[in-house]
């Protein structure tokens, strides 16, 4: 009598501590995943895994970038995106080694164009493209060192409405320089957005 109830005691046992065995490992199985496998068990590992396909999701977003060349009839040939949108350089930043000083309101105005993946090139020698690390920790296109800039108030492509803004802003070349600088003056809409014609 004694051992068939200290045996059904022993099983009910066994069981509840089984039972808690397999709650624990649940338990510690939501856990390692939900904190992207934080820890070094086997199921941390499982988990780390299974989030790995939400990587594969962010390339689909643009992430190659077009530089070519087009003909504009009074600057000659100059840079544009793969729109055909016309880009330029900024007197105030840099080249050796490449720096922009065009931030704020300043690259809401002229927008960066942005680095975030490989860059292809048209009619431009590759090895004078590269980047550059904004303020803000974006990267950015450089030509030649200088970095590239698109203008807002180019509203069609072909537009070079930013060629001599503020004596500062110049549609680029194909070599990085300024495309026709040496004619180029400060044209007056060049404040639009309250006098950040330049920055």
């Amino acid at each position: 009598m004694h051992s068939t109830s200290r045996t059904s005691r022993t099983n009910r046992i066994a069981v509840v501590a089984a039972s808690g065995i397999a709650v624990a490992a649940l338990v510690a199985g939501c856990g390692s995943s939900g904190s992207g496998g934080s820890g070094s068990s086997t199921p941390a590992g499982s988990g780390a895994t299974s989030t790995a396909p939400a990587t594969p999701s962010s390339p689909s977003t643009p992430d190659t970038a077009t530089l070519k060349t087009a003909t504009d009839p009074k600057l000659g040939t100059i840079v544009t995106d793969s729109a055909g949108f016309t880009l330029y350089r900024f007197d105030a930043d840099t080249a050796q080694p490449p720096m922009s000083n065009c931030n704020g309101n300043c690259a809401s105005i002229w927008p960066p164009v942005p680095a975030d993946g490989s860059v292809t090139v048209k009619g431009i020698d590759s090895k004078l493209v590269g980047t550059v690390t904004r303020a803000d920790g974006s990267k950015q296109i450089t030509l030649n060192g200088w970095p590239a800039y698109r203008y807002t108030p180019d509203k069609q492509p072909g537009d070079t409405k930013g060629q001599g803004v503020d004596g500062t802003w110049f549609v680029l070349t194909p070599a990085g320089g300024k495309a026709g600088a040496a004619s180029s003056t400060p044209s007056a809409p060049a404040t639009p957005g309250g006098g950040y014609g330049g920055y």
